[in-house]
């Protein structure tokens, strides 16, 4: 079953729960797929974004959420920052395991090894290899640093 099946599934038995966060909060994943499919077919491309952009998207949606809510705690909006976090679970719901630590660790080198990097020149094919296998399991903002510290 595809990641929009299941996003359109979710929608149905919010509906019929009445649970109203989990429904608005799958809408708007819905919306923004929906907004990158516009934009994928005004460059050419007929069939939209595949799961692994549809990843992408709600790993970016989880950040803002993630930024906001610290924002709104820090602000002691304390009710709002409760929201984004009850968002932020119902989107994690449909992104995959995220990788520890150690398994970042073990993907970083595999990925190094693989593209023969060995410079931080080297760095944009490493974090392209990486984005291609584990898109949606490891936060990339994280992940740079790591890549920049190992090709120095």
């Amino acid at each position: 079953m595809g990641l929009r099946t299941k996003i359109t599934d979710g929608i149905k038995n919010a509906m019929r729960e009445k649970d109203t966060v989990r429904l608005s909060t799958l809408r708007l994943i819905n919306a923004a797929v929906k907004d990158q499919d516009i934009a994928a077919r005004a460059k050419g491309n007929a069939d939209g974004v595949d799961d692994a952009e549809v990843l992408a998207i709600m790993a970016k949606m989880v950040k803002q959420r993630q930024e906001s809510a610290r924002v709104y705690e820090e602000g002691g909006r304390l009710e709002l920052a409760q929201k984004e976090q009850a968002e932020i679970g119902v989107i994690e719901e449909f992104l995959p395991r995220q990788l520890s630590d150690e398994e970042v660790a073990k993907a970083v080198d595999a990925a190094i090894a693989e593209a023969g990097a060995d410079s931080i020149r080297d760095m944009g094919r490493v974090m392209g290899a990486l984005k291609g296998k584990y898109a949606g399991r490891m936060d990339f903002g994280a992940v740079g640093p790591r890549v920049k510290d190992r090709l120095s």
